[in-house]
């Protein structure tokens, strides 16, 4: 497939924040998205790593219908004037990106980020967008530091680590050609946006991520994040 050979300086960029999490695994009452840490909730954090990045991006934040009033109060309340706009979203991601998506431009660049990623680094956005704008899509990956294993029924077996990548958002890709990809029916092996675009017949460009921009779900991440946000 051609590159797209374009100066990504010159396109217009949008990021989808996708930030539905029940926050389960948290053992939180409320959504993990809206925990406070170093003095804001997390969701803000996250946001302003795109704002600080290129104050012009095309904030879109999904979140459930039902969680739109708590962060309307959370913004009142922590005086958060960075512009964005909210779409509700689906029952599955692949639904919540979908609508957010619709807020976006054909023409422009835009990421598919997790809105409980706040320690993404300002150097693996600008590569994305940047590889993006060249090959159409950009993933960020990491390799596994620990050892792996594959388990089949009872038995289990040793598999070779360098075959295997951790995958991470932002995802980004051309508005475009994303939102044809998501015109595919759902599957349940959509698990991420890469598989969607990838269905639908596009090549993957991988990028190398930060090993910090881990999701935010379990009570040992929030304090790992709480280390880094608090400096």
């Amino acid at each position: 497939m051609r590159p797209f050979l374009i100066d990504h300086r010159k396109m217009k960029k949008a990021v989808v924040m996708v930030a539905g999490g029940a926050g389960k695994r948290m053992g939180t009452s409320g959504p993990k998205q809206f925990i406070e840490i170093a003095g804001k909730p997390l969701l803000m954090h996250t946001i302003m790593r795109f704002y600080d990045y290129d104050p012009a991006v095309k904030i879109i934040l999904v979140l459930p219908l039902h969680h739109i009033e708590t962060w309307d109060r959370l913004c009142a309340r922590h005086r958060f004037a960075i512009a964005h706009r909210y779409v509700s979203g689906g029952e599955e991601r692949y639904f919540s990106v979908k609508n957010g998506l619709a807020e976006v431009d054909d023409d422009m660049l835009v990421a598919i980020h997790d809105g409980v990623r706040p320690l993404v680094s300002e150097q693996v956005i600008d590569n994305a967008f940047r590889t993006a704008a060249k090959h159409g899509s950009a993933i960020p990956v990491i390799r596994p530091s620990e050892s792996l294993r594959y388990q089949e029924g009872n038995k289990n077996l040793p598999v070779d680590r360098d075959h295997y990548f951790l995958v991470q958002t932002p995802q980004v890709f051309h508005a475009g050609r994303l939102k044809k990809a998501y015109e595919t029916p759902f599957k349940e092996t959509f698990t991420d946006d890469a598989t969607v675009f990838e269905a639908a017949g596009y090549s993957l460009r991988f990028i190398e991520g930060n090993t910090e921009n881990i999701k935010i779900t379990r009570p040992a991440d929030l304090r790992f994040a709480e280390c880094l946000l608090g400096k």
